[in-house]
This record gives structure tokens, C-alpha cells and sequence, in this order.
């Protein structure tokens, strides 16, 4: 499954181990020439052997084979950090885009470009995913973000059309919400979900990450608190992840929900729910929804065995040709990151466009804030949960983000 997943970052000067580790590691034995190695979290079997799968059909013209290592998603960091100890990190490390500033900001990274991987034609959203301090450093084969799911045969009964807008999405909850069906869904946890769901209301009503309190982020919270004030989604979204949110539109609980295109193999199962997907509603019409992009970025760290760089920078190439591409992101539900493959693929699934176009204006979450990313993250949750659980006034919460954010990063 390729969404955000729920991970522990390590902190940065941890992680700023790994740079006069790797610099070391021609000292160790080298490894099987014939061999490129993988770390990923690929620990789902079926789709362990998806990629390899892929990693087969690309390794064999080259003469080589292609072994992974796979590990939770929450342990990636650290394995990736043992093995760079003892001197055996893998030729490729997929990490979660969102773990990507803190590595590259060892230095333990190749810039892809020098290395020979061929970067161009890629839409904005997947570049900045994989890119740190103008450099690009991993590169994703597909991606994902947000859209507004909705359950098409409930708006129909209700007389409702989809909303584009704040306005009309607050009044569309309300009429949507009849007996134990709430009219919105969203995760509010105190988390990467919570968060992850949290920036597209944020990001489109001008929130900046790098200034929690500067005012313009209130708006997003007050529309969270006003749906749940008045009903129209459940109280309970403080301790939703994604997947139980997802359960409860599919139960019928729920006429709409904020949720990820990982969803759709579930929603698919059940023959007798008709849904559709639209772009997550601007809080007035003509904005832009500006919603985060997720999903998982190939690297390369700095191993020191040259000639192994260049081979897997040639996997990374076959990998992320616009074919790969799209046969890869058919295959997860995902959006391919060549814009090329991405238009092919909207033809071809024309039921998720909603999420194709949502990407088109996604942006990484580090991509202004670098490696302070989870000291951010964890302010902006605490922010949300203090409001929703009354506690706090959409001012005053983001005001103390900004002052736990700012402890947290003189901390590190």
C-alpha cells in the first residue's frame, strides 16, 4: 500500500551519523558485483513481489540481480542507519518523501541528475517530493494525495451536487447528515494522518508551515471546528486514522470523506457502494486547492562502489521510463510522476481523475521547512486537537504551534 504511512523520524542529528559513515564504507568488503541491493518497506508480500517483479525486468539486460531488504515503514531510518554503521547500505534506499530532507541533509546522498538519472518530464508535485535545497535526490514512480470521495447515490437522494467550495461543502454536510450518517469524514489524529488531511484546508487558505501564526491558517481550522460543531462530521475524527474513516463511509456512516486513492482496492470490494472522487473544495471559488503529495522516493546513497552507483541509477531509469511507470501505478492505484504517463494514465482510469488533477498541484511537506518537517508536523496536530476538542480558539492554538515549533527547532 503506498500511502502515508504512521512513522517515528529520526532526529536529524541522528540521522548526520550516516554522513562520516558512508564516507567509509570503500574500507568494507566489497559486495557481489553481480548484485544491487534494495532497502524498502515493501513488507506487504503482494507487493514485495511487485517489485521485483519490476526490479527483474529492468536488472536482467544489465547482467545483474536485484535483492531486497524489506522493513516497516517506521523502521526504514533506523535499518538504513545500522547498515551505513556496519558499512553495508544498500545501492538503493526508498525511503517516505517526507524522511528524504533529513538524509539528504547528511550529505549521504547522490544528487540524481550527476548521477545519470534521468529527471526531466517530471510534474512539480513528484520534484519537489525528492528534492532538498534545490537539489533532486530521490525520484518516485508514482504518487498519491487527496481527494473528496463521496458516495454518489446518498448526494443524489439529498439533491446535493459536489462541492467546490468551503461555503458549499458546510452546507452540503448539512443536508447530508440524516439519522447515523454524518455528511463529512476526516481524520484529525494527532498524527501523520491527521496532519496529511489537514493540509489541504491549510495550504488553500495561504497556511504557511514555516509560520503557523501568521493568521492565515485560522480559517482551516475554524471550518474543521464549525463541522464538527454543527454535527455535520463526527467528533470522533480526533481518533480516525485514514482507514477508519474509510470504514465508515463504506459502513454508510459517512456521505463524504477526505481519504487517498490506497483506498480504492477496499472500495471496490464492495460492488453495491457507488462512489466518485472530486478535488478537495478552496475556501472560494477560483482558489487553487493545494493539497500535500505522498508517497515513497528512490535514492542513492554515497556508498563509494562507483560502478555500482551506475547500475543502479540505470535500474532507476528503466524503472521510471513512462511504460514502467504506468504499468507500476495501475497496478497500486497511484499517479505516475511523468507527466506524460500521468496523462496516459488519466484516459485509462478516467474514475480517478479527481486525484490525477489533485496531484497536479501537490507539493512536498518539506519542501519549505527541509528536516524541521516532524517538529512542524507534531505542533500543526496539536494545534487541530486542542480546537476540535474545545479547548482552544483557532488563534491561540496556532499561536502555540508557532512557539513549540520554534522550541522544537532550536532543540535540535
Amino acid at each position: 500500500m503506498q500511502y502515508p504511512r504512521r512513522r517515528h523520524a529520526a532526529p536529524v542529528v541522528v540521522l548526520a551519523a550516516l554522513l562520516p559513515v558512508i564516507a567509509v564504507a570503500g574500507c568494507a568488503n566489497e559486495p557481489d558485483a553481480k548484485t544491487i541491493t534494495v532497502l524498502n518497506s515493501a513488507t506487504d508480500t503482494l507487493e514485495h513481489s511487485q517489485q521485483q517483479k519490476f526490479f527483474d525486468l529492468c536488472a536482467k539486460p544489465l547482467g545483474v540481480k536485484v535483492v531486497q531488504t524489506s522493513v516497516p515503514a517506521a523502521q526504514v531510518s533506523s535499518k538504513a542507519l545500522r547498515m551505513a554503521s556496519s558499512h553495508s547500505l544498500t545501492d538503493i534506499l526508498e525511503l517516505d518523501g517526507s524522511e528524504l530532507a533529513q538524509f539528504a541533509d547528511t550529505g549521504g546522498l547522490l544528487p540524481l541528475k550527476s548521477a545519470g538519472v534521468n529527471v526531466s518530464g517530471m510534474s512539480p508535485g513528484p520534484v519537489s517530493l525528492g528534492t532538498f535545497k534545490g537539489e533532486q535526490y530521490g525520484i518516485a514512480r508514482s504518487v498519491n494525495s487527496l481527494g473528496l470521495i463521496y458516495n454518489t447515490d446518498l448526494l443524489k437522494r439529498a439533491g446535493v451536487k459536489p462541492p467546490t467550495t468551503w461555503d458549499e461543502l458546510k452546507a452540503a454536510a448539512k443536508k447530508l447528515t440524516r439519522g447515523k450518517t454524518y455528511g463529512m469524514a476526516f481524520s484529525a489524529t494527532p498524527d501523520a494522518d491527521g496532519v496529511y488531511q489537514f493540509l489541504p484546508f491549510f495550504w488553500s487558505a495561504g497556511g504557511d508551515e514555516a509560520h503557523l501564526d501568521n493568521g492565515k491558517g485560522v480559517k482551516a481550522l475554524q471550518l474543521w471546528k464549525d463541522l464538527v460543531t454543527s454535527k455535520s462530521a463526527s467528533s470522533a475524527a480526533v481518533t480516525w486514522n485514514q482507514q477508519d474513516v474509510n470504514d465508515q463511509f463504506i459502513a454508510g456512516r459517512a456521505a463524504m470523506m477526505i481519504n487517498g486513492p490506497w483506498q480504492v482496492p477496499v472500495l471496490n470490494e464492495h460492488k453495491d457502494l457507488h462512489w466518485a472522487v472530486a478535488s478537495i473544495p478552496v475556501p472560494e471559488a477560483g482558489d487553487t486547492a493545494v493539497a500535500p503529495i505522498g508517497g515513497t522516493v528512490m535514492t542513492l546513497p554515497k556508498t563509494g562502489h562507483t560502478d555500482r552507483q551506475d547500475t543502479a541509477a540505470k535500474i532507476l531509469n528503466c524503472l521510471n521510463d513512462q511504460k514502467n511507470q504506468l504499468a507500476w501505478s495501475a497496478g497500486i492505484n497511484n499517479i505516475p510522476t511523468r507527466t506524460a504517463a500521468a496523462a496516459e494514465y488519466k484516459e485509462q482510469n478516467p474514475k480517478l481523475t479527481g486525484f490525477a488533477d489533485q496531484v497536479a498541484t501537490a507539493r512536498s511537506r518539506t519542501a519549505r521547512v527541509g528536516s524541521q518537517w516532524p517538529v512542524i508536523s507534531d505542533a500543526l496536530s496539536g494545534a487541530f486537537q486542542s480546537v476540535l476538542a474545545g479547548g482552544s480558539s483557532p488563534q491561540a492554538a496556532l499561536k502555540q504551534a508557532q512557539s513549540q515549533a520554534t522550541a522544537g527547532e532550536r532543540g535540535n
